[in-house]
Formats: structure tokens, sequence, C-alpha cells
């Protein structure tokens, strides 16, 4: 029996516009100039592939077409730059990072602050946070270690998209992404969705009162961020960014670290021969020379104990 043929799909489901040279080398000076990111002639495919869907939405001819849109609607090329930027993350994601900060910097701070070198308080920068894994596994780290009793603990998490800094901040996650924390730290700090919230998890109070989310483009000067941070963790953001744009950043984040303070990149990043104020401890994690006398920076805010209920208590 012969088979039903298939019938074709309509056009716009699989037409991919075609962009020239010279719309490419004209979107490629537009982002860099906008977000510091500098898109090589090798991902060109990867611009034509994210920015396609988004012209068969407005119903556009092709790429010139699109150019001289986001040339005179910032909103719109807020929007294409959000469409080229990846925000993949994970919970605990750079896993050597917190092994690090759990069995050298948690007891070097404390120490610290027994001897009377430094404040009980902390401040640390998640840069480029994305939806907010990285900032929240902090916060579990952080409140696992320093009894908030005693110790004043503040994150600041920044990203260049507004999106994903609005999802960062609702904190809530499909409850399969539970795999990526630790059981302790799953059971002290996620509340899990019941009802209508079925099938999903939550940050509880205790995390979430201590970050602050910030729109930063970490190529913009001045930064709106300000003051020192006693650790700056910025993954995966600077290998998107060419060897001038990425000094500058690299010279801005370390004009944000306390002496002493430490900065921790991604495993595909390096800082060798651009960041002589710091110095490499182990692998991806650097540390800004220590000035004598000097104190490490923090808000010096006090918190409710540990395990205390909070009023906000809530369910997902």
């Amino acid at each position: 029996m012969p088979t039903k043929p298939e019938l074709p799909l309509p056009a716009h489901d699989f037409w991919v516009p075609r962009i020239s040279d010279r719309e490419f080398l004209r979107f490629q000076a537009m982002v860099y100039r906008e977000a510091g990111i500098y898109l090589s002639l090798s991902k060109q495919s990867l611009l034509v592939g994210r920015l396609a869907k988004r012209l068969r939405s407005l119903d556009l001819s092709g790429f010139g077409e699109y150019l001289r849109l986001v040339d005179e609607d910032p909103g719109e090329r807020a929007l294409m730059i959000e469409c080229l930027c990846t925000h993949e993350t994970h919970f605990f994601r750079e896993k050597r990072h917190f092994e690090f900060l759990e069995r050298t910097v948690f007891p070097e701070w404390k120490a610290a602050a027994e001897q009377g070198r430094r404040t009980r308080s902390l401040r640390v920068w998640s840069a480029g946070c994305s939806s907010g894994e990285e900032p929240y596994s902090l916060a579990m780290s952080l409140l696992d270690h320093f009894s908030p009793q005693s110790w004043g603990i503040q994150i600041l998490a920044t990203d260049l998209s507004s999106r994903v800094l609005t999802q960062a901040e609702r904190a809530q996650w499909p409850i399969a992404r539970a795999a990526e924390i630790p059981e302790r730290l799953l059971k002290s700090f996620m509340l899990k969705g019941t009802g209508e919230y079925e099938g999903l998890m939550k940050a509880g109070p205790e995390l979430r009162a201590r970050i602050t989310f910030q729109q930063q483009n970490l190529n913009a000067e001045p930064y709106a961020v300000t003051g020192t941070f006693d650790l700056i963790l910025c993954c995966n953001v600077l290998i998107y960014f060419n060897p001038e744009s990425r000094m500058r950043a690299v010279e801005r984040l370390i004009g944000h670290l306390a002496n002493g303070a430490y900065l921790m990149v991604g495993h595909a990043e390096a800082l060798t021969g651009i960041a002589p104020e710091v110095r490499l401890v182990a692998p991806t994690i650097y540390r800004r020379q220590r000035l004598p006398d000097e104190r490490a920076c923090g808000w010096g805010r006090s918190f409710w104990a540990a395990g205390q209920a909070h009023p906000d208590r809530e369910t997902a």
C-alpha cells in the first residue's frame, strides 16, 4: 500500500535568512560596543541560528532589515544581546571552587576573625550570575559554615541580562535540579513545591534575604557596583571577551577586591600576564596581594539565627 505523502512544512518553520559578511561585521561591532562580547568570524553560524527565530517572529525579510531595527530601538538591541548570550549554569558548577572555599578560605576567615585581624562580615560578588544558581550555591555554602548570629553575610549577584536576573530573583527551579545540591544543604535551605507548585523547588528565605541582584555590564565604565569584596566569582564570562576587553574587565574586578581577597574564574579562563596585582593560589583561583595591617572589608550586618523560623518563611 502506498504511504501517504507528508505535507511540506510551512516555509517560516525552516526558513533561515542569509547574512552577508558586511552585515555580520556590523553585528560584531554592535555586540562588542554594547556588551564587550567579541564574535569571531567562526561565530557567524551561531549568530544566524540564534537570531533567525527573532527575524521570523518580527516577519522581517533579512538581517539588513533587522540591523535597521536594532539601530533605532534600544529595547530590541538589548533583546538581541540576550539572544546571543549563553546562560547555561548549574548549582555548585565549579566543584573545585567550593572545595577550596570550604577547606582553605573559610577556615582562614574564621581564624583571622578570632585573632582580631578581620571583621565578622563577608561580602561576596557573583559577577555573571545568570539565572542565580551560583549566588544561591554560595549562600548555602556560607550559611552552612558561618553562623548568621555572629557573621554578617551578603552576596551581590550581577548579570548583563535583565531577563535572567528576573528569573534569578524568582529563585524557583524544576525539582530535577535538586540532584545538583548536596543533600544536607538541599534539606536545610530549599523548599519543595506543593499543589500548583508541584515539581518545583524554591530557595528558602534565609538564602533570598542575603542576595541582592543588580544589572551590570562588565565592560561598562564606570561600574554601578561599589565597594570591595572578600570574594569575587566571575566564571565563564571572560571567555567571550577579546584580549583588550578582557584586560579591562579584569582590572575593574580586581579594583573591587579587598587586599587578601580571592578572585575565581572559569576552568577555561586564565589571568596570566594581565593581572600582576593577584597571584595564582590554585587552578583558576587568584588572591590579591595583602598589604600590611589591611583588614578585609564587609558590610557587618547581623541576621537571624541559623535554623530560627523567619517571619517570611513560605512554601514554594
